[in-house]
């Protein structure tokens, strides 16, 4: 609630501009400099001054370093409603593509450390995480999620995100949310399809197995035509 609260408070910088939005501010609030660093300072509230996210417990996602296309796909998706989050769904709901365009090429372009790897899953959960992440399940269809996101989990450029740097919580949140269509992307929905596929332990695993992952420096491939993606994914074949 507290994130919340200042969130509210600082919302007005996004749209507006530091100078204007932040004159509730007493000290010298005429001199704030209009940049995008400074009205990003709303979004820093939840997601971190530098993308880093939110804390292990929270389910505030990194932004720094994802693909842009990707960052800009999900900024879409606020505006127009396809992910619901109250917050986000205010504060970008007025918000012009080519300023959603500006704030995910800012995010994409930071790189502040990793946090230290998630280390509270069970063994067994690890291990069916990792089958399931690395090798998928033939008996039902399920591709690995590196068939996607890439060998190291980076992810690939310009629209399919790393999974890195992400607390447990937050993975399986929203694993859980395409499972109950509770988030939708673009059609075909890959991830809606491949989330049907898992129970509840299979996504705890998945999410525990990818959170206990060490940080990678390594920079997103790109995705070619020569790429060959298990299934077909709106999301990625818009850009």
């Amino acid at each position: 609630m507290q994130a919340i609260r200042i969130t509210f408070r600082l919302l007005r910088a996004l749209t507006l501009g530091g100078a204007t939005a932040l004159q509730a501010v007493p000290a010298r609030a005429d001199r704030v400099p209009d940049t995008l660093e400074q009205r990003l300072l709303a979004c820093a509230a939840c997601h971190g001054k530098r993308g880093e996210g939110g804390s292990k417990t929270e389910i505030y996602p990194r932004l720094a370093g994802k693909p842009a296309g990707y960052l800009y796909n999900q900024l879409i998706s606020f505006r127009e409603r396809r992910r619901r989050y109250a917050v986000m769904n205010y504060m970008v709901g007025y918000l012009s593509d080519a300023y959603l365009h500006e704030i995910a090429d800012y995010y994409s372009a930071l790189h502040p450390p990793y946090p230290p790897p998630y280390t509270g899953a069970s063994t067994d959960a690890l291990a069916r995480g990792k089958a399931l992440v690395t090798r998928g399940d033939a008996a039902i269809d399920l591709p690995a999620c590196t068939a996607c996101h890439g060998q190291a989990l980076t992810g690939m450029a310009p629209a399919i995100p790393g999974l890195l740097g992400l607390s447990p919580y937050y993975i399986g949140q929203q694993v859980g949310a395409w499972r109950a269509r509770n988030r939708v992307a673009a059609q075909p929905d890959c991830m809606a399809r491949i989330a049907s596929l898992l129970g509840p332990e299979d996504i705890s695993a998945v999410a525990a197995y990818l959170a206990a992952q060490p940080p990678s420096t390594k920079r997103p491939p790109s995705l070619t035509a020569a790429t060959k993606l298990p299934m077909q994914c709106g999301s990625v074949t818009e850009q």
